[in-house]
């Protein structure tokens, strides 16, 4: 994830201004800053802030939040972000359920739905499940400001509008394209896109990623800083990756296949067609009810994911971990620790990540803000 950076006052900038001090106005809380204090802080002129300011309160992104006393001269005029001027969608379709969140520009969520899906149904059934629970969960949940922009099109006003669907799904795909790969056990899915098709259906804006890729940019844009692993465990196993503060997606957007890493040659055959991965060895101990060994075959995919990068911190999440925290955290912990006792190094902590099971979903819906408040998404 980038930060805020330093503004430029060039017309060619100006939506990346905007974007700069759109985030500043979020993080500033309901308490909002000051016009003067924005310019401190983007390294704007008070006139390109007022500017702006200006344009985004015409549009009702931007309100007065009272006055502030000033060290000299008439009291500061403070502005807030208004949250429920925008929304996002964020969606992760898993192999056997799809879950909808809808966000608000401050990243809290206001509306949830979840239903039944196979992901081996056919892309006619997929896309009708989607782009359903998508509407469900608009039309439930926030006002028909929101609500009137689907199906009909993309939303032409400021004023509480859907700013655009994040999809997140098992890997691999193309995430820059918005096309699917040969997602892992369901071929029939290689070379559709994904993110055109469902564009068309919802009428606004698309973006698709992996669930795990969307889960590291939402934990990112909550705060987790430095380099971190996302390991996500469900009914499949993947990483998200954050390297000195971006998501890690690699040359063709491949990286965090982890759950696809072989650590016993002529193990049990995977669902990718290889056989002793992670992912086969970690969900097989799951159904025999091992959970202990379970955390034990996750630990050593940890262990390799740290000596290969040097990450800060390992974060657990999906809903297999999701049903017994303690000992996914104890166990991969303790391969962790027998670890850095070799090394002599300090062992990499690890916990479960906040928002359980809503941590892709809402993760996906930041694949769309984040570019509104001037922050990339690797």
């Amino acid at each position: 994830m980038t930060g805020t950076g330093a503004g430029a006052n060039l017309l060619a900038l100006r939506s990346h201004n905007a974007a700069l001090v759109l985030d500043l106005l979020r993080t500033a809380g309901p308490d909002g800053i000051s016009r003067l204090e924005l310019a401190e802080r983007t390294g704007l002129t008070p006139q390109a802030v007022s500017k702006i300011t200006a344009r985004l309160r015409e549009d009702g992104l931007a309100a007065e939040a009272g006055r502030r006393a000033s060290t000299g001269g008439k009291p500061r005029t403070v502005l807030r972000l208004v949250p429920e001027a925008g929304h996002a969608v964020g969606v992760h379709l898993d192999r056997d359920e799809v879950r909808a969140m809808l966000v608000d520009l401050r990243g809290t969520v206001v509306g949830e739905r979840r239903a039944a899906l196979d992901l081996g149904a056919g892309a006619r059934a997929v896309l009708a499940a989607v782009t359903e629970t998508v509407r469900g969960v608009v039309t439930g949940a926030v006002p028909a400001a929101v609500t009137e922009v689907l199906p009909a099109g993309p939303p032409h006003g400021p004023a509480g509008s859907l700013l655009g669907v994040g999809v997140a799904l098992p890997g691999p795909l193309d995430h820059v394209r918005g096309v699917l790969h040969r997602v892992t056990g369901f071929p029939e899915w290689d070379g559709f896109p994904l993110r055109e098709a469902l564009a068309e259906r919802l009428g606004v804006p698309v973006v698709v990623d992996k669930d795990t890729n969307a889960a590291a940019v939402g934990l990112a844009a909550g705060g987790e800083s430095g380099s971190f692993a996302y390991l996500h465990l469900g009914t499949g196993l993947g990483a998200g990756l954050v390297i000195g503060g971006s998501v890690h997606r690699g040359a063709r957007t491949g990286a965090g296949e982890f759950g696809h890493q072989v650590i016993q040659l002529d193990g049990p055959p995977c669902t990718c067609g290889d056989r002793g991965c992670v992912e086969a060895l970690c969900l097989g101990a799951v159904a025999r009810g091992d959970v202990e060994e379970a955390a034990r075959v996750l630990g050593a995919g940890a262990a390799n994911l740290v000596g290969l990068l040097d990450i800060d911190i390992v974060l657990l999440g999906g809903r297999t971990v999701a049903s017994a925290p303690e000992a996914f955290v104890r166990g991969v912990g303790a391969v962790l620790g027998a670890r850095a006792r070799r090394t002599g190094e300090e062992a990499v902590p690890v916990r479960v990540a906040p928002g359980w099971g809503r941590v892709v979903a809402v993760g996906a819906a930041q694949l769309v803000l984040g570019p509104l408040f001037g922050r990339g998404v690797g």
